[in-house]
This record gives C-alpha cells, structure tokens and sequence, in this order.
C-alpha cells in the first residue's frame, strides 16, 4: 500500500469525523420493510426509498423466482451486444405506456441515467440551466457534458425561482440548444418543482425541458406516473428520468422520451453502452411491481395517509419540516452535531432516521430525512414520533429550551 495514499486518506477521514459529517452504513438483517432488524436491533426504519412496500411484495418476489427458473441470475453481456433480452424490451414497452411516452431505456440506475443521458444530449454549442437544489446526479451528469454549465456565470438558478429562471433564459439565446433541468419532487426538502411555470417558460424561449422524477414515481400523478401527469403536462416535457429503486422496490433508472431520443442514446449513452444489462429476475420483478401500481390503489393511498398523519403529528410537537409537500420529511436541526446527536438518540430509542448534513445539504442547514411509506403500521409511526418527541426536546430542538 502507499504510504501517502494511506496517510493522506487518514487525515480525509479523519476530518469528516471532526465536523460530525463521517458516515457508516448499519446493516439490514431482515427485508425491506417498516420495522426491521437493522445491526441485529429492531427498529423502525424512517431511511428508507420503499414508498410503496413493493420490495418485499409477494408478488414482486413471486415474478422474480419464476424468471430465474426461465431466464437465470444474469444477462451475460452489455444491451448492445447481447445482453438485450425479451424481458428487458418488455419492461421498456411496460414504463412507455405507464408515462405516456414514445419510448423508454432503462439503465442500471437512476444515476448513470443521468450521466448517461445529459452528456449524450448536450455539446459544447449548448447551455445547461439548474435549479440549485438539484440532485448530485443531475450535477455529475452536466458536468460530465461539454455545455456550458457554471453557477459563477449564472447558468444555476436559486431554488424554485421562476423569475431568475427567466432572466437566464433571455441570456441563453446565443446557444444551439437550451435545457432547463430540474427535480421534480426535491429528494432532501421534499417540495416539488413548479413544472408548469417551467415548461411554459422553456416554450415562450424554445427550450428543452428535463425532469428527473425519482421521487415522484409511484407517489404523484396518476397510478404514481410522475409530476408531469400530475400537473397534465402530457407531451410537453421532452425528458423524463425515473428511478426503479424507490416506489418500485427493485433496482435501476430510466430515460423516457420520444423514440429518437431511445434511439441516440442507444448508441451514444455510454452506461448503457458499457454496463451489463440489469439481471432479467429485476426487470421481471419490475413488471410485477407495475401491475401492482397500476391495479392496486392501496399502496399509494396509504403512503399518503400515513406521510400526511407524520407530518401534522411532526408540526404538532413543534419540529420544521421545512415545507415538504410529498412523503420526503425533513426534520430540521439546523447544526451538523445537533443532527447527528439526534440521529444516534433516536436510533438508541429504537429509531432508524438518518442525519442530512454537509455537502449532500448546505452548511448548517442539517436534518433528519424521515420517509413514512405504505409499509408502515401506525402503531410503528405512533412509536417513531415518541421517540422524536422525547430526543427532540432533550436536545431543545422543540419544546420551552427550543433554539434557532
């Protein structure tokens, strides 16, 4: 090993330690669900993405054990040269119909779907406009693309901001193309981007409009299809990314759009080009998990039931929730200790919600991300928010000693 490397490694983590922001995964023992043992202690899990339940639905695991008898663990090669199978075009076919597109390509994650799609899309003649707030696979995706992109030269607008967001976009003229990118549901505030006043400002400038839906599928829209069908903005938004890990439970990522797009990124979207096709037990497991959301209403009208009782429960005790509109429930703590505190408090009273702290949020805007889901029980939830109500006013978050 490299005495440099090694030492210089040391000093990094070392200094994450220091400023509270050092992290260490805890280990699941039991499948996906609301309560859950978790380091071998049982405890309610507010951390996790399965909004729906479904990662753990009979059905789900009944579809992916009968593809494994069919079709065995692995694709055996990347799409384009074998890897392709009459599973995975199935898939497709299945999420094109479900968002009202031409079509769709699913890669291995929401992650390389942004990297894989926004540099295949955007070249040194064109110019990239953010919101702010966007996910850091949005971020690594532009940055990994030849467009103008630098928040210093005001191509970032502040969150939400439709008026900065058009006084950008008057200065955008001079290139090729324009594509205003966004989040639709913000993964770590949990408010969602006001889509409408987006698209109607990219078509008064001729400008592409992307979304990344991770957190609204399965949870806005019809049967959970996204922001986009939730606000009606059928054929007006010309790039959608979805993620198969959260509402759906299994695992990958997806680009809809019209055929062209599918066909340019085939060929030019380099995680799809040199990754191994997702293993056919997924995309059958992902089949089964949108017939469910397509024919079953209940998971989704519980998930709303249980994350708007949280959220009113929350605001009751006193805590900020930071004004989020959809299942993502931030606690504010503001202070990075405070917020870890709070996290190894809760998680000692038998509660798993992880601490939000720096560079995944600004400085000093530190938080618990809590995500009540259709898995939970209220009785879970009721025990959850006790164990919030107790540590919340130990550390004078809420209560008579609360502090800004």
């Amino acid at each position: 090993m490299n005495a440099t490397l090694q030492t210089w490694l040391a000093e990094q983590i070392q200094s994450l330690k220091d400023q509270h922001l050092y992290k260490k995964p805890r280990i699941l023992d039991t499948p996906a669900s609301g309560s859950v043992v978790m380091d071998g202690k049982n405890v309610v899990n507010l951390s996790s993405n399965n909004y729906l339940g479904l990662a753990n639905h009979p059905k789900v695991r009944q579809a992916a054990m009968d593809a494994l008898e069919k079709w065995g663990v692995g694709a055996g090669a990347v799409r384009w040269i074998g890897g392709t199978m009459r599973v995975h075009e199935e898939l497709e076919e299945r999420l094109a119909k479900f968002k009202h597109v031409e079509a769709v390509l699913v890669f291995t994650s929401g992650f390389t779907a942004n990297s894989g799609c926004i540099p295949a899309v955007m070249t040194s003649d064109d110019v990239i406009i953010s919101d702010e707030l966007n996910h850091a696979s949005i971020i690594d995706g532009v940055r990994l693309s030849a467009a103008e992109y630098r928040k210093s030269e005001g191509w970032v607008y502040a969150h939400n901001d439709m008026n900065q967001l058009e006084e950008i976009l008057k200065r955008a003229g001079k290139f090729k193309k324009r594509m205003i990118v966004t989040d639709g549901v913000f993964s770590m505030d949990g408010d969602i981007a006001p889509l409408p006043e987006i698209v109607q400002l990219a078509e008064k400038y001729d400008a592409l409009v992307m979304v990344d839906d991770a957190h609204a599928s399965g949870v806005l829209g019809k049967n959970g299809a996204g922001t986009t069908s939730h606000f009606d903005l059928y054929g007006r938004v010309d790039i959608q990314l979805g993620t198969l890990s959260k509402a759906l439970g299994v695992v990958g990522g997806y680009i809809a759009g019209s055929a062209l797009l599918k066909e340019w990124l085939v060929n030019r979207g380099r995680p799809y080009l040199f990754s191994t096709a997702l293993p056919p037990v997924t995309a059958a497991a992902l089949i089964a998990a949108l017939d469910i959301m397509e024919t079953d209403p209940e998971p989704m009208r519980k998930l709303w039931e249980n994350a708007r009782w949280w959220k009113s429960e929350l605001a009751k005790l006193g805590f900020d929730t930071m004004g989020s509109e959809t299942p993502i429930t931030p606690v504010y703590c503001g202070d990075e200790e405070k917020a870890v505190k709070l996290e190894k408090m809760l998680w000692d009273e038998g509660v798993y919600a992880l601490s939000i702290c720096y560079p995944t949020v600004p400085k000093g805007k530190a938080r618990i991300r809590t995500m009540p889901s259709a898995a939970h029980t209220k009785e879970e939830l009721a025990r959850a928010l006790d164990a919030f109500a107790k540590c919340g006013k130990t550390l004078g978050i809420i209560g008579e000693h609360a502090t800004a």
